[in-house]
């Protein structure tokens, strides 16, 4: 439950409390896509390194969704919508997007996601937005420009670029599903439990398609490199099951509790800058300063169109939902 108390020393402590939670949790995600990039160029496939990530989590989660198994019959909805696009489908786009082009780069793009949230509560939901949001879209959009070098004939992998803006799009689709069935009034489902389930279905999901059993389980007792250094496969697998997704997820939704979730949205900006600088001293992924530029503004623009999302309950204009896709959907179970 939120923390709601009369004496002002220990609101503060605890917003100060769930800022340190909401950054641990930006960190702890900004180091997914630098663990799994020498697990795909050692030669794991994109999608067994999802499916390994989802599968483990969702293992250690497991006795979460015991403990909340009444959310199958209650909100069946929305734990399918978590799992195949909080989970699955934004996982699934963004690690393949990573084997394509740079870390920092496929992170980015997925911030157009305010420009696409605004789209479809503009042109689809014939909705006004503000002033303020709008703005926030295009800056990201120039600023995303700048990122890819479009001058240069959009340099990057058109590929890479393609499945980072699908990362996009299933966060978005999650959004506004969550957003259609967030107004429940008391019935608001357990965030980790809503977690658990969904990290269960996109394991179904995943095993389905990435076909685990054709992956080569060999690489995981070897070692991988990071811009050259060896590293054990299995270290950097724990990492990406136990500190990326269960930690980066249960932090997150604590931090949401204590905060609001614009704040928490805001905080959720550090995950692009984080993915970025480890890719530069752990992969030895350098960007030019036009593409660094590029990124600041990209992030300017995704503060400004978050920080101007109205408090719940407030009347039109709305603005843009949430930004990470794994911060969003946790915002709008929380």
């Amino acid at each position: 439950m939120p923390v709601h108390t009369s004496e002002s020393g220990l609101t503060g402590r605890g917003k100060g409390i769930g800022l340190g939670l909401a950054i641990g949790s930006a960190i702890a995600f900004g180091g997914s896509g630098v663990a799994a990039k020498p697990l795909i160029e050692a030669g794991l496939d994109p999608l067994h390194v999802v499916w390994l990530r989802v599968a483990g989590a969702a293992l250690v989660m497991l006795p979460m969704a015991v403990r909340h198994r009444a959310l199958v019959r209650r909100r069946p909805a929305l734990l399918a919508g978590f799992g195949l696009l909080g989970v699955a489908g934004v996982q699934a786009f963004y690690f393949a997007s990573i084997s394509r082009i740079p870390v920092g780069v496929a992170l980015l793009v997925e911030y157009l996601a305010p420009a696409l949230v605004l789209g479809w509560v503009r042109f689809v939901q014939r909705r006004p937005v503000t002033r303020a949001a709008a703005l926030g879209v295009v800056l990201a959009v120039g600023g995303l420009a700048c990122v890819v070098e479009v001058w240069a004939g959009l340099g990057f992998d058109a590929l890479g670029l393609l499945l980072a803006l699908g990362a996009a799009c299933c966060q978005v689709g999650y959004f506004v599903l969550s957003d259609q069935g967030s107004d429940s009034g008391a019935d608001i489902p357990d965030p980790l439990g809503v977690i658990a389930y969904g990290l269960l279905v996109g394991a179904a999901v995943l095993t389905v398609v990435a076909r685990p059993w054709t992956m080569d389980w060999g690489v995981l007792g070897g070692t991988a490199r990071m811009d050259g250094t060896p590293v054990p496969a299995v270290l950097l697998l724990a990492w990406i099951i136990l500190i990326a997704t269960v930690v980066a997820y249960v932090t997150g939704v604590v931090s949401v509790r204590r905060l609001s979730p614009q704040v928490a949205g805001v905080v959720a900006c550090l995950e692009a800058v984080i993915a970025t600088v480890l890719a530069w001293f752990l992969l030895g992924e350098h960007l030019s300063a036009p593409q660094i530029a590029g990124g600041v503004v990209v992030l300017a623009g995704a503060f400004i169109a978050q920080s101007s999302a109205p408090a719940k309950g407030a009347p039109q204009p709305v603005a843009a939902g949430g930004i990470d896709p794994e911060l969003s959907a946790r915002e709008n179970v929380a």
